[in-house]
């Protein structure tokens, strides 16, 4: 009944208080009530049970204060345990390495180590527990010591950064100024907050990127290494039209120059080239190719031919790739249209055909005498400038030895100089026939070559010196006729028939033949010391001999540069075996010949003295050198010769005007001082003397030499000259020639 007038929520002080007012109130009741009815009495027994109550209840407050004393006291003891664990925690996070932010789940900073946002100077001490989290995200956004894009805007990342933060667990690199990166990683915690680590991941993200840029160079050299083995030219463009990789097929395909290919050129340039050079096929335009690179239009794959000419047909195709660049492939399909022409225009003529290989050819050779002009220049000089002073010592002794028949020891000595003299012509003949391979000015006569005669040449020449040294020297004899150049097939045989002799010390040399189908090859056998299966490839380079030890007159270790050199000019295979200790095996490959092979016929003379006299002969030489012409003088006045000597056609002429003689032989040399040339020299001096024979010397071994002289019937006599070929030209019946062409 009381506990209406009772307010549970006061004090115990104040409900006791409350209590003791009531019980005065109820007594003083009692007793004022005088009602017989025993009403008061009554009053009373409820104001007893009313104390008894407020006395238990007042024992049950004091019971709960204490109870409520105890637990204040604990809450202290927890509070202060709160406090200590919370300055723990921080201590705790103080010392993690990363930076460290934890927000509630009111998007509110609750604390923070200090070492969150230390990358960000200028932002640091505004990050504080108190900020809320958009802040922290707008104020970062607008640091300056963050790295944006050129095309991403401070409010762009903000925003950004916004959306990703509504995940559960983000993890990401924020680019710093001065190539720093930090990693952000954001965490929700059961209680829905948001923890944030900051790591300095600068050093990782750097080997990162070394290494990613090594497997781009791999990637990039693996990429490279199958653009060129590719027979199609490639190249490959980016999104902007720039060229970022190429294989060396695509210049030579396109016959641009390799310069104008280089990182970042555009397809604009490439497109300017095949409009002045190429003409297009299937109804494409290049204008329309160009939409198709710049992306104006769709980009399906195009494919389509251009052609430049009449020698050179391309199919391209073109395709994009996933990142917007394309790929532009070229294929040489020239070969297939010119089959397909060459069966469709059956009606083109021969002339026409031969017209457009005339100016393959010509273009071809312009530019091989363009990249060898220098190495040209040199042969013709050293042909001149060497062997000019080489002939005038080898007449010089072979005069020396006419005067010393009778003294032994001179003799021996004058040999020894005329063999060192010839080494040295051997060698520098073999060192202009290699500038003039090497340097493709090589003229080759194919024509059917008596294999047999020129086998018997070669083992009359060799013999005695197999004899010197005790070799069993034999030549299979054949009949065979194969079609090539006699000229080089003489050299190449003759050197390795002569390499055979020279490095075989004692036992067998063998010259054969094998008859294949449409074609013979000849072998050469020997049993030499034979060859190291290492050293195989490098004997066909210049001064590279077998035996280290040998003279200079043994060779320079050129025959074999001349051989590999001539066989690949006249396409006959050449084929080497050989077994350290046993022997060595050369062998050439030749095509068969379909026709008889051409007599070579001398020039008929009427014959007026004997071959060996000289009595009377008077010969007009023509040199401009001092010293060869003293000495050809000297040699031939020995055999009884009247030699009238001059400087140049002029001098020639102005001499046998002085004299009123006609001489019996003309012997001039082709390249004279006065813009003349022997040829012309001699055409002058018939025109005075009347058409007598006449001879060339000369050292410029060019074809075209050989034929003008040909053409003009006139014997050519190469530098140095040999004593006795200019002896047995002498020994000729001195007479006109009949029928004998003029030059024109």
């Amino acid at each position: 009944m009381l506990s209406g007038l009772i307010n549970t929520s006061d004090s115990l002080e104040r409900q006791n208080e409350k209590l003791r007012k009531v019980v005065t109130t109820l007594m003083r009741r009692v007793e004022q009530d005088t009602d017989s009815s025993g009403a008061a009495y009554a009053q009373f027994q409820r104001a007893v049970m009313l104390e008894d109550e407020v006395r238990a209840r007042t024992r049950d407050l004091e019971r709960a204060l204490d109870l409520l004393n105890d637990s204040n006291a604990k809450l202290a003891i927890a509070n202060q345990e709160t406090e200590a664990a919370r300055a723990d925690l921080a201590n705790a996070i103080e010392t993690v390495q990363e930076g460290f932010a934890l927000f509630n789940a009111d998007e509110v900073m609750v604390m923070c180590n200090s070492r969150f946002g230390m990358h960000m100077g200028d932002i640091r001490e505004q990050l504080k527990p108190g900020m809320r989290f958009r802040e922290y995200v707008r104020i970062v956004s607008r640091s300056r010591f963050l790295s944006l894009p050129p095309s991403e805007t401070p409010e762009q990342w903000e925003s950004r950064r916004m959306e990703r933060h509504k995940d559960s667990s983000v993890i990401f690199n924020v680019r710093l100024t001065g190539k720093r990166w930090i990693q952000v990683s954001e965490h929700r915690t059961p209680s829905g907050g948001t923890v944030i680590l900051q790591t300095d991941v600068t050093d990782i993200v750097r080997l990162e990127r070394q290494e990613r840029e090594r497997l781009i160079d791999d990637q990039a050299r693996l990429i490279r290494a199958t653009l060129e083995h590719l027979k199609q030219g490639v190249c490959i463009f980016d999104s902007f039209g720039r060229l970022v990789g190429w294989n060396h097929r695509v210049p030579e395909l396109l016959s641009v120059q390799v310069k104008r290919f280089h990182l970042g050129s555009t397809f604009a340039a490439m497109s300017t080239h095949i409009r002045t050079a190429y003409t297009l096929s299937d109804g494409i335009t290049l204008d329309q190719i160009i939409a198709w690179a710049d992306g104006r239009i769709d980009r399906a794959p195009l494919s389509f031919e251009m052609q430049r000419g009449m020698d050179m047909v391309l199919a391209v195709f073109m395709q994009e790739m996933p990142d917007k660049g394309f790929v532009i492939s070229f294929t040489d399909i020239t070969a297939e249209r010119m089959a397909i022409r060459a069966m469709t225009e059956t009606k083109e003529s021969l002339e026409h055909r031969v017209f457009e290989r005339t100016l393959e050819l010509e273009d071809a050779l312009s530019e091989a005498e363009r990249a060898n002009a220098s190495k040209s220049r040199f042969v013709a000089a050293a042909s001149h400038d060497l062997l000019q002073p080489l002939s005038a010592a080898k007449l010089y002794l072979a005069s020396l030895e006419n005067e010393c028949q009778a003294e032994l020891e001179p003799r021996r000595m004058l040999q020894k100089a005329s063999s060192a003299l010839q080494s040295v012509e051997n060698i520098l003949g073999a060192l202009l026939d290699i500038s003039k391979l090497d340097s493709g000015l090589a003229n080759t006569h194919i024509s059917t070559v008596d294999l047999g005669t020129l086998l018997r040449q070669l083992e009359v020449e060799t013999r005695p010196q197999a004899a010197a040294k005790g070799l069993d020297f034999r030549v299979v004899h054949t009949h065979a006729r194969v079609s090539t150049d006699a000229t080089y097939l003489q050299r190449i045989l003759q050197n390795l028939i002569s390499n055979a002799v020279r490095y075989t010390a004692q036992g067998k040399v063998l010259v054969g033949l094998r008859h294949l189908p449409g074609k013979v090859r000849v072998e050469v056998w020997d049993t030499g010391p034979g060859i190291p299966e290492d050293e195989q490839d490098t004997i066909f380079g210049e001064f590279q001999r077998l035996n280290a030890t040998a003279s200079a007159a043994d060779g320079m270790g050129l025959g074999l540069a001349i051989v590999d050199r001539a066989c690949a000019l006249l396409q006959h295979p050449l084929h080497l075996r050989s077994e350290v200790g046993r022997g060595t095996v050369f062998s050439v490959e030749l095509p068969r010949a379909k026709t008889q092979p051409i007599p070579v016929h001398s020039p008929v003379f009427r014959s007026s003295q004997a071959l060996n006299d000289f009595t009377n002969l008077a010969v007009l030489l023509v040199e401009n050198d001092d010293e060869l012409r003293n000495a050809l003088t000297i040699t031939m006045e020995q055999w009884g010769v009247d030699v009238l000597t001059c400087k140049s056609c002029q001098e020639a002429l102005d001499l046998l005007a002085e004299i009123e003689m006609t001489p019996d032989i003309i012997v001039a040399d082709y390249q004279l001082d006065d813009g003349l040339d022997g040829l012309d020299a001699i055409r002058r001096l018939r025109g005075v003397c009347g058409n007598i024979p006449a001879c060339i010397i000369s050292a410029n071994r060019s074809t075209e030499l050989v034929q003008d002289c040909a053409r003009a019937s006139l014997p050519l006599i190469y530098k140095p000259i040999e004593p006795a070929h200019l002896r047995d030209f002498l020994r000729r019946p001195r007479s006109i020639p009949i029928d004998a062409p003029r030059r024109a």
